[in-house]
């Protein structure tokens, strides 16, 4: 079986969640009994590859929402308490969605590895970032040669270059032959060592790099108070939003840029979950997060291990190696065509 572990937006998107699934004490509970109430196992899916292959699978919720960012010790005991939540249930591999996955790594939850009487074993858990950042590759390749960007002359911006994802992606766009990687991250230190491993990239601002990119791919939330100048972009420009939340079209105006959430898949076939719709998905029924879909993928494929983790790990053969699965099991990545397609129906 495989996990999913989750979150709501919101304390008010998960209070409303909460009334639709049958909880009418967490729907009307206040903010500090939130930060107190244990995870939930709320649903559970069966999944059909087209190979015939079919897998159960499970949906917990860490009864965490991003206003709990700010304390860390409750940040830390959702995400612990959730994994302890999948492992008792003898889940055999869960992706850390949202987050969550953001949580474990920033806190270093590998030094919390004791839950009350539960040692958890790690090999239960991936951060779902190989498939992710595969996932992102795929909406680069396929999406700029539609808008008339050619990826051999092109300039591609990672934002978040030196994070886990940012630094898979740029080896792969690197290998893939991008005119010139563009490397902005807040951190110059880590920014010199990925330049300095690629062996080539340019290490810029991020409004220089905006100016000048044909591509933007985010893969760091976005800094509180940004705001972006769609005049100063290049036209055409295509931006993939891989951070989290999703929130970058919301900046940009210009009908000559693109944005394309990041690091979504859409299944081959409607999915019998409720999940999705408290995400956002423009599509719910078929549409999730590449890191969710990883422990599917694994679970298809009989890997049981952590086969996303730590920082930096992700290696060109395991992105190959998740996304031939991830094909040949029914995903593809949001595009274009899907964003338009979901659009003209929501009209």
């Amino acid at each position: 079986m495989f996990g999913l572990i989750g979150h709501s937006t919101s304390l008010n998107e998960a209070r409303a969640t909460a009334r639709k699934l049958g909880y009418p004490e967490y729907a009307d509970g206040e903010f500090e009994m939130w930060c107190v109430a244990p995870p939930q196992l709320v649903e559970k899916v069966t999944v059909t590859s087209p190979t015939g292959q079919t897998i159960e699978g499970a949906y917990i919720d860490s009864v965490f929402v991003p206003e709990m960012l700010s304390r860390f010790k409750t940040a830390k005991r959702k995400v612990l308490n959730a994994m302890e939540l999948a492992q008792k249930n003898d889940i055999a591999i869960t992706a850390l969605g949202g987050f969550t996955s953001i949580i474990f790594e920033n806190l270093n939850l590998l030094n919390e590895q004791q839950v009350r009487n539960t040692r958890l074993d790690w090999e239960r858990f991936t951060t779902g970032n190989t498939h992710t950042a595969w996932v992102i590759c795929q909406q680069v390749v396929q999406n700029a040669p539609r808008l008339g960007i050619e990826l051999a002359k092109a300039k591609v911006a990672v934002v978040g270059a030196s994070g886990d994802i940012g630094s898979a992606v740029c080896r792969w766009l690197q290998r893939q032959g991008v005119g010139e990687l563009l490397l902005v991250a807040r951190r110059p230190q880590p920014l010199i060592e990925l330049q300095s491993t690629l062996g080539s990239g340019r290490i810029l601002e991020l409004n220089e790099a905006l100016a000048e990119a044909d591509v933007v791919v985010w893969v760091a939330s976005l800094p509180q108070g940004l705001s972006i100048d769609s005049g100063s972009l290049r036209h055409p420009c295509l931006m993939i939003d891989g951070g989290y939340p999703k929130n970058l079209d919301s900046l940009v105006e210009s009908e000559d840029v693109h944005v394309i959430k990041g690091g979504i898949v859409e299944f081959w076939q409607d999915l019998g979950w409720q999940m999705m719709q408290v995400a956002e998905m423009a599509n719910p029924k078929r549409q999730l997060f590449a890191c969710f879909a990883e422990a599917m993928l694994l679970e298809f494929e009989g890997i049981h291990t952590n086969f996303s983790w730590g920082r930096n790990n992700i290696s060109l053969a395991s992105m190959e190696r998740i996304g031939d699965a991830s094909l040949r099991h029914g995903f593809r990545a949001l595009g274009l065509e899907l964003v338009r397609g979901a659009q003209l129906a929501a009209a």
